[in-house]
Order: C-alpha cells, then structure tokens, then sequence
C-alpha cells in the first residue's frame, strides 16, 4: 500500500474557487474518478473526481477552504499494483489529476452592424462563448431582461448540462435590448443570445472562457430527481460514497449566483422546494422563502428547534396563546361592503409587529424637547447648502442624537440572546418609512461615521427605493435601534412597537410652539414630543427616563453632540 496525494486539476480559468461541499469522509473507499468534493466559482460549480481507486486516509480541505490547480485535496491509500513509482518514503509525491478538457480561447465576438467596431449607441449581438466540450445546453435561468443596464462579464442567463451548470458572461457592457433565447432553449457556441446596446466608444471584449471540468455536477443529472429538501449538509460526512452522475443529497440544485444570493440572507438552500425545471431553486425561490419566513408563515430548521412549544391550539386565531378564537362576522348582512386583499408588505410586517406586541413586555415613556435653537439651525444649514441639493430634516439630527444617547447607555443597543445581552459595538439607525404598499424600515449603516449632510443624503436615497419598492433585504437588515417620526403628517405622542431583536423604539410627533416657563416668564419654545418605548425584560424605567433625559438635553443643545 502506499500514499498518493490528489490535487486539484486544471479546472479552467478559475484561481481561489470556495469548496461548498465534501462528499467523502476519512476511511471511505472511493473509485477510480469518483467524484470527492464540489467547488464553486461566481460562475460555475464542478465536482472534483478522484484520479485513483483507495481508501481516504486524511482530507485536507474543509468547507469554505479556497483551492485552486495543484492544491492537494485528499491522501489516498491505493494498492501497491495501481501506484505510480513511489517517491522517497513510499509516498507518492505529486498524483495530480488528469485535467479536464480546457477550453480553447473564445472566438472572437461578432462585430458591431457598423463593421467597424462598437461606437456609442451601436448595438452589439452577444453570443454564446467557448463553453468546452457541451452541445445543445439547456437554458435553465435567466438572469436579466430587455432594459436592464448590464456591465461587463455579467451573468446573463444559465445554461446546463449532464455535467455542468454555468452561467453566460455578457462580452460588452451597456443596456439590454432584446433577449434571443428563452428558459427551455437549447444554444451552443457563437449562438445569438442578446443584443446590447453599447454605453461607450469600446470594442467588445472577447467573451472569457467558461470551462468546465469532466465531472458531474450534483443534482444536475437529467436521470435522477432533485435532492429532497430536508437534506442538510450537516450529514453529509454519513452519506453513502458519492458516484459519479447520482445526485448528491446535500447540495441542493442551484446556480452559483442563487447560492452567493442565498447565503447573502442567510436562507437554508437545503430547506427549500424548488420551482424551476428539475427541482432548481430560482431567486423567485430564495425570496419568497425570506416573505414567508419573515410572515411567520414557515420555520426555518434551526427556528423550529430554538423555538418555544406552543400550547395545542383549540380553535380559531388566538387558541394558541390560550385567547378565545377571532370573530367571524358577516358584514354583508349590515351593510355594503368592499373586499380588499391587504398588501404584501402589509402582510409580512402585520405578523411580526403581532408577536412583537405579544412576546415584549413593553413600556412607553413621554417626554418633549427643546428643539428651537435646533430648528433655527436646520433652516439655516439648508439655505447655505441650498444648491447642494441635500434637504436636511429633523429626523437626521435625531439620528445623530439617537446615537449619541446610546453609547452613553449601551443596553439600548444590545439584543436579548436567551438568557444572554449581546452588546453591540455598531451603530446602524432604522427609520419607518410610509409607502404606498406599507411601512418600511430601511436602516443607516454606521451612523456614528457619518455627519448630518451624509446621513440626510442617504436617508433620501433610500426613501425614494422603499416609495418605489426597490429596497433590498441588506437595506433593511442590522438595525440596532430604530426612530418611527409622525412629525411630517402630525399627532403628539404615541406607543410605537418595538421591532424585534430590538430592545428599544424612538417615536416621534410634529413639534409645536408651546409656552415654557423660564424662571422668571413663559415663552414661546419649539417642542418636540417624543415616545420612548423600552422592552422591560432589558431596561428598567430609571435607565428609560435617564435616556430620554439625555436626549432632550442633546437635542437643546446639540454641542453635546461633541462631548
């Protein structure tokens, strides 16, 4: 018997690829081009066979390692009869892998109508690069759609075969016109895929070279089903020897784009049913797996273990908690009435701003703020920067003070963890946004870093996306503490709920000219109410009205700010 190390072949060009998944295990018997563990690029997954028939005596990667060609992967005990000559002390000292068909250089790309190079506002026909030995790839995944701005190299559509998924680089860079395929076609090299109109005065680039290693990629085989959605890649190590062209139970169908979107928020790929042909999970997936766990509607696997036993329900909305069921009522009966589904983000925000009022034991403090001299100097600040565009409002001086106020008292910043407060040394400022479709929280991140100008230029850059429904998850995720202001529509105080993990919410009503007794006469002052509501589990009413305190004083005198 001796020791043969495998390395990693040429898979391409492709440097620092992430293993994903490991599909053998110490003291397994693999064959000879077995397949032993998946990497995977920004475009492309592969699997990595074994050049020799042996026993796995030592893995030399773990999950989330980078390997690139020659990166020794595996030591394998092979029989003394299938070794090449040993080396030294009967080790074998470079077995590497017999490589992979590498592509040849892509064909040049097809040139602009004009025939004499891409000019600006030219359209330019993309077509499908050297991709290897494939014929007849499926298009499994479109990526873009006709008016998108695309830059260059990225995605447009995935294709697949029975031994790879990748994904089709654009060649040029400017806005998508037309799209010449549809998921279900079938496309080979130098096929007209798209037609881009050209930003600038550049020639397209040659389209980079997408090779793919002769080995199967899991879950990609046309001959098996879909890996069940329960597998977990924690089991992987007791799966059964993974053989070429069979489906891997841990790697669920994917492309790499959907798993770097996956990972991104944290969703369990593995947990998840796919909608696409063969089972493939799709971004549409990956997102409404997040609405629905966000609604409450599913659990994640992790959820459901952590999470309390309810008591059985015994009736209606409620039982659970031991409440008497909801209502049903025909209004009909009374009188006229129109039906009118409640929105998506009505929904979603609905349920857990319902577990938030139930689970927190929460209270609300009242209190108002000098702000006049503040006030003075917001209008002043706005009419200097007049021409810079960036109007400056209330709520990004609260934003300020909001942070101020919470380094004096870390535990508004922190977030109940079992038994445990996790203290946060980050500053990132929600504030409620009124929507056609609902309330949205988009977050500053970092607003400790940032000065009033900044942070006013941000917060309207990101209540114009959520006001047209473009926020993304990352813009409203990492809050640590979050201002609801009524101010710009009115009222006085109020009882905002807290937004879980939070500990804390700040709410804010319009200001009002009040008279305020100086010590010797009333005068008219620009008061500011405030609402201040406080999980009771975290914070205690004496820290609840030092805080708010602190940031009256603040907000009379923003100096303070400094200190």
């Amino acid at each position: 018997m001796a020791l043969v190390d495998i390395q990693v072949p040429d898979i391409g060009d492709f440097d620092e690829v992430a293993v994903i998944e490991l599909l053998v295990k110490p003291g397994d018997t693999v064959k000879a081009e077995q397949s032993l563990l998946t990497v995977e690029s920004d475009k492309a997954s592969m699997e990595i066979p074994s050049s020799h028939a042996g026993v796995v005596k030592e893995l030399k990667v773990k999950l989330g390692d980078k390997v690139k060609q020659g990166s020794v992967i595996v030591v394998l005990e092979v029989a003394a009869s299938s070794n090449p000559p040993p080396l030294g002390e009967g080790r074998v000292g470079a077995a590497t892998l017999a490589p992979a068909p590498t592509a040849p250089t892509a064909p040049p790309p097809q040139p602009a109508p004009s025939g004499s190079g891409a000019h600006a506002g030219s359209t330019v026909e993309v077509r499908v690069p050297d991709i290897g030995d494939f014929k007849d790839v499926a298009v499994i995944e479109l990526l873009v759609k006709p008016g998108d701005a695309i830059k260059l190299e990225q995605s447009l559509f995935t294709v697949e075969s029975d031994k790879a998924s990748m994904e089709i680089p654009s060649s040029v860079a400017g806005v998508l016109t037309a799209l010449k395929i549809k998921v279900g076609d079938k496309v080979n090299i130098g096929d007209l895929v798209a037609l881009v109109e050209v930003a600038s005065a550049l020639a397209p680039a040659p389209a980079p070279v997408l090779a793919a290693v002769a080995a199967p990629v899991a879950a990609a085989s046309p001959a098996a089903a879909p890996a069940p959605a329960s597998a977990s890649t924690a089991a992987m190590p007791a799966a059964p020897a993974h053989q070429p062209g069979a489906p891997s139970p841990g790697l669920p169908h994917a492309s790499p784009s959907v798993r770097k979107f996956a990972r991104e928020l944290g969703v369990p790929l593995a947990e998840l049913q796919g909608s696409g042909p063969k089972g493939r999970i799709t971004q549409d997936d990956v997102q409404n797996f997040t609405r629905a766990v966000m609604a409450g509607a599913v659990q994640t696997q992790a959820q459901a273990v952590n999470a309390p036993k309810a008591p059985a329900a015994s009736g209606g909305d409620g039982a659970g908690l031991g409440l008497i069921p909801w209502p049903k009522v025909d209004f009909a009966k009374f009188g006229p009435i129109e039906r009118r589904e409640m929105s998506r983000i009505k929904k979603i925000s609905g349920a857990n701003l319902l577990r938030n009022a139930v689970l927190i034991p929460a209270v609300t403090n009242h209190d108002d703020a000098d702000i006049t001299g503040l006030e003075a100097f917001r209008v002043a600040t706005n009419h200097d920067n007049e021409k810079s565009g960036v109007k400056v409002t209330m709520l990004a001086f609260l934003i300020k003070a909001c942070v101020a106020a919470l380094k004096k008292f870390p535990e508004f910043n922190s977030s109940l963890d079992g038994d445990a407060l996790i203290y946060k040394s980050y500053w990132h400022i929600g504030f409620a946004a009124d929507t056609p479709n609902g309330l949205m929280v988009p977050v500053i991140k970092d607003a400790d870093k940032k000065g009033i100008l900044q942070i006013s230029q941000e917060m309207g850059e990101l209540a114009k996306k959520a006001r047209e429904g473009k926020l993304i998850p990352a813009e409203m995720s990492g809050a640590t503490f979050t201002i609801s202001s009524l101010g710009g529509i009115g009222g006085r105080y109020f009882t905002p709920i807290i937004n879980a993990p939070e500990v804390a919410i700040l709410g804010v009503g319009k200001s009002t000219m009040a008279p305020v007794w100086n010590g010797k006469e009333f005068e008219p002052r620009l008061m500011l109410p405030l609402s201040l509501t406080w999980d009771h589990r975290v914070i205690d009413g004496a820290a609840a009205a030092r805080f708010n305190a602190y940031l009256g004083h603040i907000l009379g005198d923003f100096r303070r700010v400094l200190l």
